[in-house]
């Protein structure tokens, strides 16, 4: 399956917002996609991150950036599920 072009995204983006406004999910879809772009924005900043941090020849200022965006992806990740934040260490 090929990947959804910016304007098919922005476009079931707004369609699912709509959805959620009138309470019109019976199925979950548009919750589920607000979630997973909400959540697939974090971990893109992951992925460049840790790109960066393995090209530059895995230097610390990399490596603490990508624990911060990591965490920050946790967080965000904790706050969608309603869980509390087990700390694993790496702040």
């Amino acid at each position: 399956m090929s990947k959804p072009s910016d304007e098919e995204i922005n476009t079931a983006l707004k369609m699912a917002i709509q959805m959620r406004e009138k309470e019109m999910d019976p199925f979950f879809l548009a919750k589920t996609l607000l979630s997973h772009n909400y959540r697939i924005g974090y971990l893109e900043k992951v992925l460049k991150a840790a790109d960066r941090y393995l090209s530059m020849g895995m230097a610390e200022r990399q490596r603490t950036e990508l624990v911060k965006l990591i965490e920050k992806t946790k967080d965000a990740e904790f706050h969608t599920a309603q869980k509390e934040q087990e700390n694993m260490g790496l702040r």
